[in-house]
């Protein structure tokens, strides 16, 4: 998994880099990346990793698609394969939306924590949603119909705001997105092809293997990453092919369900190294407006 920076030359910016909460902790990761530009791009976590940290990982909003397909690849090349027993986590990004029928076969050989989708609706940003994947396709269909169900829930109070709404502009607004929600419900109980992404684990070669696999479009190896929960995900859309940025919209804007950042914390997520995945409710989470610079930065909460 790497992390870039569009603002610094070469865009392999200082990765995973903590943000500390005092003046101490910030003299010492100074002193750290004087004595090493290693130690500066590949940060990892503190030895306590219960409270406050939050792990992006992905191309960050406004960031260089193809940079960052370069650079995961580059990384995926050069990870150990002497590394963690248990396996490295890894982004997976893929070339299309991928119904659920198909996340098996593209997924094949590794451990699957959780896959990232959206209903790509024409002309509309959809909201991105992680879903529980240990079983393939099974969960994703269970997390599906439970979207669906959100989404018409969604839907309703969005019909109900816009007939109480007085003023025109934002009965428009209510109405669109009863529209756009009542869509992604279709979308979702229908068993779209919305999948276009994937939190996995796998040894360095079975991940090596896995990229090279036709319709996966990128693997960002995270050996750093240990809490899915706190795990921020930006994987770039199959249809962003130079620039991270939101989906063009069409039309009045809607005042839910809108945007096309990810999701802050993954569904149900284990906080525990050693379990592969998410063990609750395979619903979706709503997704984020957060923009913060940077994939694969620890921040502190």
């Amino acid at each position: 998994m790497t992390s870039r920076d569009p603002g610094r030359p070469g865009g392999r910016a200082a990765r995973r880099r903590p943000r500390a909460l005092t003046v101490a902790a910030l003299l010492s990761v100074a002193a750290v990346l004087v004595a090493a530009d290693w130690v500066g791009r590949h940060d990892r976590p503190v030895d306590d990793r219960t409270v406050g940290e939050v792990t992006r990982v992905g191309v960050p909003p406004g960031g260089s698609v193809p940079e960052y397909l370069r650079a995961a690849a580059a990384e995926l090349t050069a990870l150990p394969s002497d590394g963690s027993p248990s396996g490295t986590y890894a982004l997976v990004s893929f070339a299309d939306y991928l119904a659920p029928d198909r996340l098996a076969d593209t997924l094949a050989g590794v451990a699957v924590a959780e896959v990232v989708a959206r209903a790509p609706l024409p002309g509309r940003q959809t909201e991105i949603v992680r879903l529980s994947a240990q079983r393939l396709p099974q969960d994703v269909v269970v997390g599906m119909a439970g979207m669906a169900g959100r989404k018409d829930r969604e839907a309703a109070d969005q019909r109900a705001r816009a007939a109480a709404a007085d003023d025109a502009e934002l009965r428009r607004a209510y109405e669109t997105g009863a529209l756009v929600a009542a869509g992604e419900a279709a979308a979702y109980r229908a068993g779209c092809a919305c999948a276009y992404a994937a939190v996995v684990r796998a040894a360095p070669d079975a991940l090596r293997a896995l990229a090279a696999r036709p319709g996966v479009r990128a693997v960002d190896p995270a050996p750093e990453l240990r809490r899915l929960d706190r795990t921020v995900v930006t994987p770039p859309l199959p249809e962003q092919r130079d620039v991270a940025r939101p989906p063009a919209d069409a039309g009045p804007t809607p005042l839910v369900g809108e945007t096309s950042e990810a999701a802050p914390t993954a569904t149900g997520s284990s906080p525990n190294v050693d379990r592969v995945g998410p063990a609750a409710t395979p619903s979706g989470v709503a997704t984020s407006p957060d923009a913060s610079v940077g994939s694969r930065t620890v921040v502190e909460k």
